[in-house]
């Protein structure tokens, strides 16, 4: 995020598209409402589904599934057009604007409503309301209906593209504000759990990063970017890769076309996991390395609005488990005796010793460490020395990069699309009482009392047609795969559209979902695919589908 959480409630319109936020980020959704409520800020909504913010926004914009360039591209020409953009801004902070501004002449309001569908009023009107807020900014949220497309990297620079036009960065109440998946998915990434990138964000391509790392790791370090998750599982079937240490994730519940994940993993010839309770993926490994919880480490965790805090030890790790850093170490002290080689820069006394040398290593943390955040509590980073305050608003007076660098986009329709055998679009998310793939969650007796299984969305006009009433089980079917869960007939979701959430191991929506990739970022696109939904003979509404993990080990 380019802005703090709490700086949303000083924002003067708020757009929040591609994110369900009172489901996903409850904390954040409390934000938005008290500047909706309580601070009279106005609100555009652009979702598919009709979510619980859509019900107090002042412009609901019910686009398509994947045409989110096509609808962030409309509202730029819109702002443009009537003489909106900040020019003053753009004059002074940006470059390419021109050819970004050429490149929009194809966006017309009624091109983009044939596109999207949403109605050309509609698109003016939320042109005009971010645009023009009353006092302050505006501010984009958004969240993983923007980057879990093929064209997900196009959707970041359109929201981009628009903060720049309308001056919309680097002050209170405005920015990019992207809601992070899980809670320190930010600060995984700062520390370099990326295939082309040191900590915070140095390149491994890049010579003088790569020799600061070889002199304070005393070892040669490659220059070549490493695979992404999807790409490993493709590299793996190939049989390119034949061991795979995973920790901390599922990616048989998480990643798409799940039956090819579980097949390549079967093949694999070692597969170790590490995690806190035996997963689905766990149970296909042939070693399992018992982690801890939260409340069993210390560390630290960096929010989505990169926010450093501390987390303090509240119990002690139960029977053999043992804090990750704790056992990445101890493995790496193993192979190294078994090569031959040294392994000093394993020897940490404690979690605050590693974020030492993290700070020695990678400026933006250089003023971070846990004796300080005993002090001040948290810092938002770049925090480049101890005696700086940290960062809340980015790119204040400038780009970190310099200029603001505007990108022209074509509209890229999704990589799959609904036909006659497939006729329904499946898109994913979260709801509110289960988390990511229920690891944790489904563990809880009250989380999974109050949502024991999976409900599969389905508007009342394709259930009517496929013959569906809700508690009906049905079969829910891909070129990839199929699975069966309760409907939920419920005009959330739009004609044509089908919505599953990815929590449940025996609805797994995953099977369905499509392994086509962003060019840039790798992320598949798990938001589109095209499936048929067919009503299972002979049950009944009301009978369980079963499945809770409740009691498993």
């Amino acid at each position: 995020m380019t802005n703090p959480i709490g700086d949303l409630e000083e924002a003067g319109c708020l757009f929040v598209i591609g994110s369900n936020t009172t489901e996903a980020h409850p904390v954040a959704a409390i934000r938005i409402k008290r500047a909706v409520k309580e601070r009279g800020a106005k609100l555009i909504v652009a979702n598919p589904k009709r979510i619980t913010l859509a019900k107090l926004a002042d412009v609901w914009l019910r686009q398509r599934p994947g045409t989110d360039v096509a609808l962030l591209n409309g509202l730029a020409k819109i702002i443009l057009d009537e003489g909106l953009a900040d020019e003053e801004f753009i004059k002074e902070r940006t470059e390419d604007f021109d050819a970004w501004k050429a490149s929009l002449a194809e966006f017309t309001p009624e091109n983009v409503s044939r596109i999207t569908g949403v109605p050309v009023a509609d698109l003016y009107r939320a042109a005009r309301l971010y645009a023009q807020p009353k006092h302050n900014g505006s501010s984009i949220v958004y969240a993983m209906g923007i980057t879990q497309h093929h064209t997900g990297t196009d959707n970041v620079f359109a929201v981009a593209n628009l903060a720049m036009v309308t001056g919309n960065i680097g002050k209170t109440g405005a920015g990019v504000n992207p809601l992070r998946g899980q809670n320190n998915v930010q600060g995984a990434c700062d520390m370099g759990c990326l295939p082309d990138v040191f900590t915070g964000y140095q390149k491994v391509n890049n010579a003088e990063a790569g020799a600061k790392f070889q002199q304070a790791w005393g070892v040669e370090l490659p220059e070549t970017p490493g695979l992404t998750m999807p790409e490993m599982i493709g590299a793996a079937h190939a049989g390119q890769i034949r061991a795979m240490y995973i920790m901390g994730e599922n990616p048989v519940l998480s990643e798409p076309d799940a039956n090819h994940v579980v097949n390549t993993l079967k093949q694999l010839d070692f597969l170790v996991v590490q995690d806190i309770f035996l997963t689905e993926t766990a149970r296909l490994a042939n070693v399992v390395l018992p982690g801890v919880s939260f409340a069993e480490k210390d560390g630290t965790f960096t929010n989505t609005e990169r926010r450093v805090q501390l987390v303090r030890k509240a119990l002690e790790p139960i029977g053999d488990s043992m804090p990750d850093w704790q056992i990445i170490c101890a493995l790496a002290r193993a192979i190294s005796r078994k090569l031959g080689l040294a392994a000093q820069q394993f020897e940490f006394a404690s979690p605050a010793a590693i974020m030492d040398e993290l700070a020695r290593l990678t400026p933006s943390y250089g003023g971070i460490s846990h004796a300080r955040l005993e002090e001040v509590d948290s810092l938002q980073w770049p925090c480049p020395d101890a005696s700086h305050p940290g960062t809340p608003i980015l790119h204040v007076g400038k780009f970190s990069r310099g200029l603001g660098k505007f990108t022209p986009l074509k509209f890229k329709s999704p990589a799959e699309m609904p036909d006659e055998v497939y006729p329904l679009v499946l898109t994913t998310g979260r709801k509110l009482y289960h988390y990511h793939t229920g690891t944790m969650t489904r563990r809880v007796a009250g989380l999974e009392s109050l949502a024991p299984e999976e409900r599969v969305e389905i508007n009342p006009v394709d259930a009517e047609e496929l013959d569906v009433c809700s508690g009906d089980f049905v079969k829910i079917a891909s070129r990839r795969g199929e699975v069966t869960a309760r409907a939920a007939v419920t005009d959330r979701t739009p004609i044509g559209v089908v919505f599953m959430t990815f929590h449940y191991a025996e609805s797994a929506a995953n099977i369905l979902t499509n392994t086509a990739l962003d060019p840039m970022s790798k992320m598949p696109e798990v938001k589109v695919c095209a499936v048929r939904v067919e009503r299972i003979a002979g049950t009944l509404a009301g009978a369980s589908a079963g499945g809770s993990r409740i009691g498993l080990s």
